[in-house]
């Protein structure tokens, strides 16, 4: 009788020990799965803030240089530093115009027509683009100031240059008189540029 209960009671705790080391493995999974699963729920927050910052910080820079633009462009101080510089520029454009004027004079064979016209536009051409990469060390609005000019001025500038050079009567103060007039012209056409903040086509 002894021995039945004896293995009866080893029969009994070896069940209980099944189901104790199941319930254990059981839990040990819900606790691993749990884990990962709030892991998961982690990084993703972790990552969706990742994403929702670097959006905030690009619209941050977006609307600072938007800022920065519109108060460059109300700034009096700009408008008048640029009309010094251009002015400068301009005006020294012109005393250059006028001494291309007397060169091709002087060298050329001014009959051959065609020879002197593509001379005088390369030599333009040359005035527009020298003055256009000073221009480039200034910036108006983010951009910079070579970008309001147009090559048309290089056709108007040619145009009054082999005008004064095929004048039957050369006169160095007209000439200046005519390139100063071109030249107040395309300073205003510049300026109008600025001001409604376009690029010439």
């Amino acid at each position: 009788m002894e021995q039945i209960e004896i293995a009866r009671g080893i029969s009994d705790f070896g069940m209980m020990a099944v189901t104790a080391a199941f319930f254990l493995v059981l839990a040990a999974g819900m606790m691993v799965y749990f884990l990962r699963f709030s892991t998961g729920i982690m990084t993703g927050i972790i990552e969706g803030q990742k994403q929702a910052v670097k959006d905030l910080l690009d619209e941050t820079r977006s609307q600072n240089a938007l800022l920065e633009d519109i108060s460059e462009g109300l700034r009096e101080e700009t408008m008048s530093r640029i009309r010094i510089i251009a002015g400068a520029l301009f005006d020294l454009s012109r005393e250059q115009m006028a001494r291309i004027v007397i060169r091709v004079r002087e060298e050329n064979h001014i009959d051959d027509r065609i020879a002197t016209s593509a001379k005088i536009h390369r030599l333009v051409s040359v005035l527009h683009n020298d003055r256009n990469s000073k221009f480039d060390l200034w910036k108006y609005r983010g951009r910079s100031l070579s970008a309001f000019t147009d090559a048309s001025w290089i056709e108007k500038g040619a145009s009054v240059i082999e005008q004064e050079v095929y004048e039957d009567s050369p006169n160095n103060g007209r000439t200046l008189g005519n390139l100063t007039t071109l030249l107040e012209n395309i300073k205003l056409e510049f300026y109008r540029n600025l001001m409604q903040g376009r690029t010439p086509l």
